[in-house]
């Protein structure tokens, strides 16, 4: 019953990384996204997915927030939404279609349109270190392409990066449901690609 009340959790809003002492879950709906998403109040760092990348592989065990260019997208507005896929799969079930609808919607919503987002997938650790790196990969970059493909967000404006295992959330274990999350955060504004 504990794991099915993890599965009705739909979205933890987050500051900065997920703070220990996280104290309620909201449900899911358009407004909370663009309002949790929008909330960017300087100018955002230049990201390189591929050195967070690097860092997840290299800094497990480590804060997140430790992480020099992790570090650098921890003040930026994000959110933690759950989405449920197979077991062992990228393929995503269809309850959670609606939440990638809700997600989709406001990305596309004038408050949020103009920005690029980052979607970060994380696993827990029932499985081998590598498996859960490579599946979370999969599952964020699945995640990019249905909101890509079936939602008609602009792929430029999607970046996906896994983190395995590396970064559960603080006071759980490491093997918990609820590590096993989608983040998203908002990169600053989008500049077209030429």
């Amino acid at each position: 019953m504990l794991a099915r009340s993890f599965k009705t959790l739909a979205v933890l809003l987050a500051v900065g990384v997920l703070p220990a002492d996280l104290a309620f879950a909201q449900q899911v709906s358009q407004q909370r996204i663009i309002s949790g998403l929008g909330k960017l109040k300087a100018n955002a760092p230049a990201i390189d997915v591929e050195l967070l990348r690097q860092e997840a592989i290299t800094g497990a065990g480590k804060q997140m927030s430790a992480l020099p260019n992790w570090s650098k997208i921890a003040k930026l507005p994000q959110m933690v939404v759950e989405i449920n896929f197979e077991n062992d799969s990228v393929a995503i079930q269809p309850v959670s279609y609606r939440t990638l609808g809700m997600i989709a919607d406001a990305l596309h919503h004038p408050n949020l349109w103009a920005y690029k987002f980052l979607v970060i997938g994380h696993a827990s650790s029932t499985g081998d270190a590598k498996h859960n790196l490579d599946l979370s990969e999969q599952r964020a970059v699945a995640i990019k392409e249905v909101l890509a493909t079936t939602f008609a967000v602009d792929p430029q404006r999607l970046y996906a990066v896994g983190v395995g295992e590396a970064f559960p959330i603080e006071g759980t274990k490491t093997d918990a449901a609820n590590n096993r999350r989608v983040q998203l955060v908002n990169l600053g504004v989008f500049t077209r690609k030429q």
